[in-house]
């Protein structure tokens, strides 16, 4: 599999707003900062490894879904939340590492606000058959190194997925 760099630090040429218009998220100091709307790849994947690096924002008098949210959509089907979740015991499919209304992480493996975390996504995509879906998407999902999912099947969107097409291959 070819390793394809979306964001090298300096500009957001990779990505659009969902309705193709240019991303408009700021770069500053080799950082990517969301500032309004969804930005997707360029890019249409199929099977990847999916590296990203985030850091929550230090919100002390925010609580559950104000806290830093977002998400990465993979393949604009399953949204894997984005959230400052630090310190939750048992989180839910809502919290930092969740599959949104899919699954919740088996363990918190959240860093604290200002630190720098990863998710390391490893997806086998769904298999199609002409517009069926023959098998479900399977992935694992490391954050900060440790396994929060391990090869689970994904059945279904997540509730705001928004992808048009899903295809069997990747570049």
């Amino acid at each position: 599999m070819a390793k394809i760099v979306l964001f090298d630090g300096t500009d957001l040429s990779a990505f659009t707003k969902r309705d193709g218009s240019p991303a408009e998220w700021t770069v500053k100091d080799g950082v990517m900062t969301v500032t309004q709307h969804d930005i997707v790849s360029k890019v249409v994947y199929g099977d990847a490894h999916i590296h990203v690096e985030w850091m929550e924002p230090d919100m002390p008098e925010a609580t559950g879904q104000w806290k830093g949210n977002s998400g990465v959509y993979i393949q604009g089907c399953y949204e894997l939340q984005i959230l400052d979740s630090y310190g939750i015991e048992s989180p839910l499919d809502n919290d930092c590492g969740g599959i949104y209304s899919i699954q919740a992480p088996r363990v918190n493996a959240c860093k604290p606000p200002l630190e720098w975390q990863t998710y390391d996504i490893y997806l086998r995509a769904a298999r199609m058959e002409g517009e069926r879906v023959s098998e479900p998407a399977i992935v694992t999902i490391m954050p900060n190194g440790q396994v929060i999912h391990n090869n689970l099947i994904l059945h279904s969107n997540t509730p705001v997925g928004y992808i048009t097409r899903l295809l069997p291959k990747g570049p």
